[in-house]
């Protein structure tokens, strides 16, 4: 699933594509993924105006034009393409954009579960303002701000969109693991040492994920062997690694890294 580093690289797709150049037609092969608005009006909309400088925050991006906003959110499989024109489209390909310079910016998604808004809808329009603070820029003390305003676990909390922006299940569980901090931890139990930890913790692994624009599978993150067949040792001390549904979602750990919580 499209988390952060992921939608950073579409903006950076969306910059190098499209920035600067005009919008000269609108196809929707796809109407499934338009939220709040039709293919004609998304056509009569956007097209002859210019792409300026996309924006991200969280998982969401947003594709200026000097008039409307474009939202554009990724679920699960969606991602941006930069194509000639005159290539064959993808039948993934649900939006193409052709612009000037003989491009075409591309909106692909398998399953379809998210897509594109217009800012001025009202759906979209709550949809950004529920979001929480962008997790790669929060200052450290929106970061703490947000935590013991929550009750509940701490994967649940980093998880919460509304709470902070951007993190998905990879980002979560490779957080937790490098502050060594077990996920079911009640947020509230959290002192003013591990807070600052998890908060620079996370910083430094978005900083990373973002230049690979993906969460990146190193030998030596917890990212690298989660998926392993059969379970894997941990990068860091050889004991098996721990899997089970934590907030819904299925949530990988080290038993001696991340010692469970007393009850």
């Amino acid at each position: 699933m499209p988390e952060l580093p992921d939608v950073e690289g579409f903006r950076r797709v969306l910059a190098d594509c499209a920035q600067g150049r005009t919008i000269q037609r609108v196809e929707v092969r796809d109407a499934g993924v338009l939220h709040g608005i039709g293919a004609r009006r998304l056509s009569r909309d956007l097209e002859g105006r210019k792409f300026t400088e996309p924006e991200r925050h969280g998982k969401w991006l947003l594709a200026h034009t000097g008039g409307p906003t474009l939202l554009l959110h990724f679920g699960m499989t969606g991602r941006l393409v930069c194509a000639a024109a005159d290539d064959e489209p993808h039948r993934h390909d649900r939006v193409l954009f052709t612009l000037g310079g003989g491009r075409q910016l591309r909106y692909r998604d398998q399953r379809k579960l998210k897509g594109l808004w217009l800012a001025d809808d009202p759906e979209a329009a709550r949809r950004l303002d529920d979001q929480g603070p962008d997790a790669l820029t929060v200052s450290r003390a929106d970061f703490d701000a947000a935590l013991t305003s929550r009750r509940g676990r701490l994967k649940a909390a980093l998880t919460d969109q509304s709470l902070l922006a951007g993190l998905g299940n990879l980002l979560a569980d490779e957080i937790l693991w490098q502050s060594r901090l077990h996920p079911s931890r009640a947020t509230g139990s959290l002192t003013d040492d591990e807070r600052a930890t998890l908060h620079r913790t996370m910083r430094r692994v978005l900083r990373t994920s973002v230049r690979a624009e993906h969460v990146p599978p190193r030998d030596n993150w917890l990212t690298g062997h989660r998926d392993a067949p059969g379970g894997a040792p941990c990068p860091r001390c050889d004991t098996r690694l721990c899997s089970s549904r934590i907030a819904g979602r299925t949530t990988v750990w080290c038993p001696r890294c991340q010692p469970e919580p007393e009850s």
